[in-house]
């Protein structure tokens, strides 16, 4: 069930300090049982078998502990060689609470406020414009009141994803370069500010490229990329040795892939290059890492923004961050906040017992990456899950999966 303790540094490039493992412990000491979990892993060894996927991983600890932790099936479609406890992965948008943390923290130094405009920071967002769709024709209207940092956090900016929908601005964002990896976050930043607004600030929910404004943010206020800034606040602190904007070439034998073709759909699949360092460290996806690296994020999310004696985030401050910021009422385009659910600043979180059509708890928060990981914070459980694949076509179904095998393995 468990790697060895030393098997990480075993497998490490001896010029980087390994990722310390977090404790383990027998699942049925935590409240877990051991033959729910086994069910857990057989589930996701016949999707394996059918070709769904090549391979995953699946880690599940509580009360501090791992109770759970399974390398399944292949780590490429290409070859043979078993997935990893310490494979790497392409995590996506599982950036994006890394980020909003490191905006955070600069909240926490006084350094922004959340009802800041974002023009403070990145002045060519002033000409900014919204666009609606009139008779067939794009009219650009000016802005009812500008965007903010909380704006950016919560998803309710205007921005836009090029990929959640056809309409004139979704077609823009689809013609702009805003996928090259060549263009750093400042040319980002320029592009995505010189296209006009999905809507008006405020006024909607719409997952988009916000989280990548935001990385320019932590660029412009603390004078370093934002690679660096990470490290520096985040990634170092807590020990994710594993996780950045690219890999070594060394590592190439510990990389995680897809299929070439979708397995249900038989559409292209085609991910970027983990081991080529890009221009552009994405705020809103660009981040790979492994299992044990992320779960070290969770636990100290878990812990209230603590892990091992480094304070990451206040304890008051990570509570705002995982409640609801939307409301009631706030119209949410797409099918990512299913019913029972809002957003906070940063993670998708839960707000009922039921409505939703996966087992949870109210309070839980969460968010995933487009290539198929995901990961949830439950504390009224104090349990924790990462979930790692790269399968972009199967992650919503998987997403449902592990959260319902889990919550029955909980006793």
């Amino acid at each position: 069930m468990n790697p060895p303790a030393n098997a990480q540094a075993a497998q490490k490039p001896a010029d980087r300090p390994a990722t310390p493992p977090l404790p383990q412990a027998k699942p049925e000491t935590l409240g877990l049982s051991p033959v729910r979990l086994a069910r857990m892993s057989d589930a996701f060894r016949r999707d394996i078998d059918k070709g769904t996927t090549p391979g995953v991983t699946v880690l599940v600890a509580r009360q501090g502990r791992i109770g759970w932790f399974e390398a399944l099936g292949r780590q490429s479609p290409t070859s043979d060689a078993p997935m990893r406890h310490d494979s790497i992965f392409r995590i996506f948008s599982m950036t994006k609470p890394i980020v909003s943390l490191a905006i955070m923290t600069l909240f926490e130094e006084g350094r922004l406020l959340l009802d800041d405009p974002l023009t403070k920071y990145i002045p060519e967002f002033a000409g900014q414009k919204v666009g609606v769709e009139n008779g067939g024709k794009l009219e650009l209207v000016p802005l009812a009141r500008a965007i903010t940092i909380q704006d950016l956090l919560r998803h309710t900016s205007g921005i836009a994803y090029e990929h959640t929908g056809n309409g004139p601005v979704h077609k823009m964002y689809q013609e702009a370069r805003l996928y090259s990896r060549k263009i750093d976050n400042a040319e980002h930043a320029r592009l995505i500010a010189g296209l006009p607004l999905i809507c008006q600030p405020g006024a909607e929910w719409n997952y988009s490229r916000s989280t990548d404004i935001l990385g320019r943010v932590v660029e412009v206020v603390s004078g370093q990329t934002l690679g660096a800034y990470l490290t520096e606040r985040i990634l170092a602190p807590l020990r994710m040795a594993e996780t950045g904007f690219h890999t070594s070439a060394g590592n190439k034998d510990r990389l995680a892939e897809p299929f070439a073709k979708d397995p249900w759909t038989g559409d292209p699949v085609k991910l970027f290059d983990m081991t080529e360092k890009p221009a552009m460290e994405s705020g809103g996806g660009g981040l790979v890492s492994t299992t044990m690296d992320y779960a070290r994020f969770c636990q100290m999310l878990l812990n209230g923004g603590t892990l091992d004696g480094e304070r990451i985030i206040g304890r008051k401050t990570l509570a705002f961050m995982a409640s609801d910021h939307l409301g009631a009422g706030l119209p949410r385009n797409g099918t990512l906040l299913t019913p029972g659910h809002g957003f906070g600043l940063g993670f998708c979180v839960r707000t009922h017992e039921g409505m939703a059509s996966v087992t949870s708890s109210p309070g839980q928060f969460f968010w995933s990456g487009i290539a198929g990981t995901f990961f949830w914070i439950d504390p009224k459980e104090e349990l924790f899950a990462v979930f790692m694949s790269q399968g972009p076509g199967q992650r919503e179904y998987f997403r449902n999966v592990i959260r319902n095998l889990v919550y029955a393995a909980v006793e």
